[in-house]
């Protein structure tokens, strides 16, 4: 197997520059939840690392629950049909639910999932995002939280994957075109 960092063409977001933001946000999110009841909605399964980085960083108690989601299948764009493939463990009810997501695209699978969730009582549903890509937006879904603002690129790494495949890279990377074509 070769090396599968051969398959990147260039690094747009760092290691330590993902750290910083991730530490700002928990921040914010901290000194924004103060006295409420938290939980954190993880989006299976891009939005581990992010999560779980995210979830260090808070320093008020929280709650975290994860949902499977899918709307591409195998492909790399949105199919546009959103399924749900995991739910909620716990009741959200009277809760603040913050959904944690990896990136934002089109939207379509964020607009399901929170119309989805609206009819479970929260006090309220926010978003917290790694990465914005509204180039690519088709439905209207504002964050709360965005961690940078990207091009229009295949991104991979630090939980984005392409076919189940870097994930793991401690990075954002652009992924050389002849990859997924």
């Amino acid at each position: 197997m070769s090396d599968m960092s051969d398959d990147i063409k260039e690094i747009l977001i760092n290691k330590s520059e993902i750290r910083k933001k991730v530490k700002q946000i928990g921040k914010k999110i901290s000194k924004d939840y103060e006295g409420k009841e938290l939980m954190l909605v993880g989006i299976l399964k891009g939005s581990v690392p992010f999560m779980a980085d995210l979830l260090r960083e808070i320093t008020i108690p929280c709650s975290m629950d994860f949902m499977a989601v899918s709307s591409y299948g195998s492909s790399t764009k949105s199919s546009g049909v959103v399924r749900i493939l995991k739910d909620l463990d716990f009741e959200i009810e009277d809760k603040y639910i913050l959904i944690v997501e990896d990136i934002i695209d089109s939207g379509t699978t964020l607009s399901y999932l929170i119309e989805y969730l609206k009819g479970r009582k929260a006090k309220s549903i926010e978003i917290a995002c790694l990465l914005n890509k509204p180039e690519r937006r088709k439905v209207k879904v504002e964050a709360k939280y965005i961690g940078f603002e990207v091009p229009d690129y295949f991104l991979v790494g630090y939980g984005l994957d392409y076919a189940e495949k870097y994930r793991n890279f401690p990075y954002i990377g652009i992924l050389k075109e002849e990859i997924y074509k």
